[in-house]
């Protein structure tokens, strides 16, 4: 439900503009489309903008009628999108073979470019509020490349915000919580090497795979028995590569890989030191080698309390209070963690869902669309999370 009228002029117009994106998707730090859509209507609108961080990201800043209150915020929407064949069947589906928006990037965009048109010509506000149009969040670390390449120094900020869409929930509902709401997203390789030979005469051989088959089996026991149950934790081997194909050969080597994710700071160390040790005394039962490689990938995105209050008022007043949801975190990760480690904020969830509609489908599917309905409800929700946030007193 949109309130403000000059926003529910404009859906249309932004519609045309998430759509635009939705045809033309491109993977990380090769957002240019994207890129250059947002920068052409931030310099249409008379926006100040700077690009280039993360490759193809870019800020731009709004002040308000006053910022006499020396304070800023940030609004983030990242673009990118992922590797996969889309397969929805809508009238914009993408036109780039083997890329897909398939978690709604498109729609976060173009939320905060209609945000971006309305507070320009508004500015209801005492303060700056910088738009944050973030590449590769998709697993290749934009949000702490832009922070490495300057972004929180460039642009100081009291408070940081985003949005995700999120098909489980109905349309009209908005999903938040206090302290973690995603997990970290570290991923692992591992390579056991033993000795191959003949199968019929395996008390010759170290094989690799029965190695490998009890550490698949024992990492299982750190998160059931090792974590504690109130908190939460994931290790799940994706990946078992071994064998010549031949039927009666023991290979030499298995790989396994897999990811690990946690809630907490200290529950992710834990994952990965019992990792190590239990993949070392497997090899060392087995007679075998090992090589351990990590990927560390984004950090737990933690709200904090404050943020919380302020964007559960927010969304209260345009959609009603029995409308907005306490929901239990997800074991998926956004890497606007890496703000929220710096900065206060909060990440919040837009339901989207309508059965029997691509809206209902799960992030990463292939029969995945955003939600448009939602644009205005995002829009507002900016553009009051700013109001509120950044009080004009006269």
């Amino acid at each position: 439900m949109t309130l403000i009228n000059s926003i529910a002029a404009i859906k249309d117009e932004i519609t045309a503009y998430r759509r635009e994106l939705h045809q033309n998707p491109q993977t990380a730090y090769e957002e240019n489309f994207a890129s250059d859509l947002v920068a052409k209507k931030l310099t249409e609108w008379g926006i100040p903008f700077k690009r280039g961080y993360g490759v193809t990201g870019i800020v731009a800043t709004i002040e308000g009628q006053k910022t006499d209150s020396g304070k800023a915020i940030g609004l983030r929407a990242d673009m990118d999108a992922l590797n996969m064949t889309e397969q929805s069947g809508q009238p914009w589906a993408s036109k780039n073979p083997g890329k897909m928006h398939g978690c709604g990037h498109d729609g976060h965009t173009a939320m905060l470019l209609g945000a971006a048109k309305y507070l320009s010509e508004t500015r209801n506000f005492n303060g700056k509020v910088h738009l944050i149009f973030q590449p590769a969040e998709e697993g290749a670390g934009g949000g702490e490349r832009m922070i490495e390449e300057g972004l929180l120094k460039d642009f100081p900020m009291n408070a940081a915000f985003a949005i995700h869409n999120w098909p489980t929930l109905p349309i009209g509902i908005i999903g938040l919580c206090e302290g973690p709401i995603m997990a970290s997203t570290d991923s692992f390789e591992i390579t056991l090497t033993g000795k191959g030979g003949h199968a019929a005469m395996p008390h010759l051989n170290n094989d690799p795979i029965i190695a490998g088959a009890q550490l698949v089996a024992a990492l299982q026991s750190v998160v059931s028995r090792q974590v504690d149950p109130l908190d939460n934790g994931v290790i799940s081997i994706t990946n078992f590569k071994s064998g010549t194909g031949a039927h009666n050969v023991t290979p030499d080597s298995a790989l396994l890989m897999g990811t690990y994710r946690s809630l907490r700071v200290e529950t992710r160390a834990l994952l990965q030191r019992r990792i190590n040790e239990i993949t070392e005394s497997t090899a060392k039962m087995f007679n075998v080698t090992f090589e351990i490689s990590y990927r560390d990938g984004c950090d737990p995105t933690i709200n904090t309390p404050a943020e919380v209050a302020l964007c559960a008022k927010v969304a209260s007043d345009i959609l009603g209070e029995k409308n907005v949801q306490i929901v239990k975190p997800a074991m998926t990760g956004d890497d606007f963690g890496a703000i929220l480690q710096s900065v206060p904020g909060c990440y919040f969830w837009m339901g989207q869902g309508v059965p029997g509609t691509p809206h209902e489908k799960g992030l990463h599917n292939s029969g995945y669309d955003f939600n448009d309905d939602i644009i205005p409800t995002g829009i507002e929700f900016w553009a009051r999370l700013a109001e509120t946030a950044l009080p004009l007193t006269k």
